[in-house]
């Protein structure tokens, strides 16, 4: 069977990795499309998938978002046209199911937060199969498009999927460089142009100048953007170490201290691997954040002086899960 994979977005990289490597060890062939969105390249480039690349992102503007999506379809639609599919996949790109819709291609999408709304009028209404965590209310979904004929929700993170397999390097503070007898914290500013994270984020600056300023911390800031990154350089903080390129983002999450996050991929990452997480999240939470909330495994924060800065006592016990779950679920789209 053929297979097309279109991934949008640098999380995407990670959750879909597994699900491809999967899929062509039972004999599938999968083609990967994608687009050029933060390190969404860099991300496919070291985890050695090839790809064609058809697009970019549009920016902050609702404007120049549709803009680009009704281009970036366009092209989606002409390269896919030229090619035999059977299935399409992804996680959360619109430009896939407008696409694969068209030409009359079945589409699995893949989800897990719910008040993107606008992204999901698109992708959920469009979508033969949409793909949620079970922590995420199904009366919320179908809302969206994504009713009890089309719906399927698979247990746990999806983060605790892709970690599955996934090699960590014990190594890795030594190649950025980092102290690591020093409190190590990983940084992650929020999405500035993420449609639904419009207000401004005021609680992540404070949080970066107090961390940034301890003598007893190293803060290591994973930028979303060249702008966050001179922003953030441009600051020049003591105890900060700011990424250049893509990183191993999950052996830095094992081996820090501590996450204090703006976005949802990161946190749960650090939930998977038992890395204690603080969330500044200035959206609405999503049911997948409120369960670990309510469970005690991610900690909502509100004021910066409330950080601890403290090292682990002893690494954390990772949770993992089989990705072929994932991957029955998306085979099932034909069934």
């Amino acid at each position: 069977m053929r297979i097309w994979v279109d991934i949008s977005a640098p999380a995407h990289v990670l959750v879909l990795r597994p699900i491809v490597d999967r899929l062509r060890r039972r004999g599938h062939d999968v083609e990967i499309t994608a687009r050029d969105y933060a390190q969404t390249i860099q991300l496919l480039e070291m985890h050695g998938m090839e790809h064609a690349q058809i697009g970019r992102h549009g920016g902050v503007s609702r404007l120049s978002k549709g803009g680009r999506l009704l281009q970036r379809t366009a092209g989606m639609r002409k390269w896919g046209g030229e090619r035999d599919f059977d299935l399409a996949l992804a996680h959360g790109s619109n430009d896939l199911a407008i696409a694969a819709r068209t030409l009359g291609i079945p589409e699995a999408n893949m989800h897990d937060y719910e008040y993107a709304t606008l992204q999901h009028q698109i992708g959920c209404r469009l979508a033969t199969r949409v793909i949620f965590p079970d922590t995420v209310p199904a009366d919320r979904l179908a809302r969206l498009g994504a009713g009890p004929d089309k719906l399927v929700q698979y247990p746990g993170l999806k983060e605790e999927y892709y970690l599955y397999d996934l090699k960590l390097d014990g190594k890795i503070l030594d190649a950025l460089g980092v102290d690591e007898s020093k409190v190590v914290v990983v940084l992650r500013p929020p999405p500035d142009v993420s449609l639904y994270h419009r207000k401004s984020n005021p609680l992540f600056p404070q949080v970066l100048a107090r961390i940034g300023s301890d003598p007893r911390a190293e803060a290591v800031v994973l930028p979303r953007s060249d702008e966050q990154r001179e922003y953030v350089k441009g600051l020049a903080l003591p105890s900060v170490t700011v990424a250049e390129r893509a990183v191993d983002a999950q052996s830095l999450i094992a081996k820090a201290d501590l996450v204090v996050s703006a976005g949802g991929t990161m946190n749960r990452e650090a939930v998977a691997l038992g890395t204690p997480v603080y969330t500044t999240y200035g959206g609405r939470l999503g049911g997948v954040d409120e369960a670990l909330i309510r469970g005690g495994r991610l900690h909502p924060l509100t004021d910066a002086r409330a950080v601890e800065l403290e090292k682990r006592r002893e690494d954390g016990s990772p949770t993992k899960r089989d990705p072929d779950v994932l991957v029955e679920m998306v085979l099932g789209t034909l069934r």
